[in-house]
């Protein structure tokens, strides 16, 4: 057997969109030393589709003489059966929970293609989160204040903290509605919260970040700018950390979070509930 610390190729597939299929895989070999090199397969509804599937992974074994990982979620019998037979190790990510639930419950499980859960009898959700995204599409980075009521919630931070995919995630996992506002200089200098702030304290909620990563960040964006640089970066912090702490705003440092883990952390402090789809 070879070293499992060597790179191996990783497929996620599935007859619905394959996120469950990467998210359950990222969390699993997160385990190990492995290096993935992954590729995602949704909608794999057809024996065309599955065949075309099964030539990639065959490839792959051929081509490193080991075999490839496949995280799965198949529904039809006879397309699952064929990836089965394929030259990898498959693993249906779904299989053990529902074998588990159907005991407990006491109940034979009727599985549907997923991409048939997408609109339906829960539209309505649906269109509610698309709302939702569309909201914080254009409340992003302070683009507008308007209907600002209607948020959940409203991120503050310096530029580069990470307000912009917290909020995106949160609108698309959650159906929140997120305003998003970056710190500018204006506002560093007056240290003090904007009039359309005031009157919605409960719904702040602050993201800060180390220095050191801060212009890190930047120096992606702009390189050699004074935006960049580790005295502009720290004295922004200063003061907006300052802020957050006289106006009693809850706030965490992002630094080594990922976006899911600063979602749940705000959602958890902030006392929101989650809206799942």
């Amino acid at each position: 057997m070879k070293n499992l610390g060597q790179s191996r190729d990783v497929f996620y597939v599935s007859d619905g969109t394959a996120i469950t299929c990467e998210t359950l895989g990222h969390v699993v070999l997160g385990q190990f030393s492995v290096t993935a090199k992954e590729k995602t397969f949704p909608f794999v509804e057809s024996d065309h589709k599955v065949d075309e599937l099964i030539r990639e992974i065959n490839q792959s074994y051929e081509r490193n003489g080991v075999k490839p990982l496949v995280f799965f979620s198949i529904v039809v019998p006879h397309i699952r059966t064929k990836l089965l037979a394929s030259c990898a190790h498959c693993y249906d990510v779904l299989e053990s929970v529902v074998a588990q639930v159907k005991g407990d419950l006491n109940m034979e499980p009727k599985p549907q293609l997923q991409r048939s859960h997408s609109v339906g009898k829960d539209s309505d959700k649906y269109f509610d989160r698309i709302a939702a995204i569309e909201y914080t599409l254009a409340h992003d980075d302070g683009v507008s204040l308007k209907n600002i009521d209607q948020a959940d919630i409203i991120l503050l931070g310096v530029s580069r903290s990470g307000k912009t995919p917290t909020s995106l995630y949160m609108a698309m996992q959650f159906g929140l509605r997120v305003v998003n506002y970056p710190f500018i200089d204006d506002d560093i200098k007056r240290l003090r919260l904007l009039p359309e702030f005031e009157i919605h304290r409960h719904k702040l909620f602050g993201l800060t970040i180390d220095p050191e990563r801060l212009t890190e960040i930047r120096e992606n964006r702009l390189a050699g700018s004074d935006y960049a640089s580790t005295e502009q970066c720290l004295q922004e912090l200063a003061s907006v950390e300052s802020l957050f702490r006289r106006e009693a705003i809850p706030y965490i440092n992002t630094s080594s979070l990922s976006v899911e883990e600063i979602s749940t952390r705000v959602l958890e402090r902030a006392g929101l509930k989650r809206r799942l789809f």
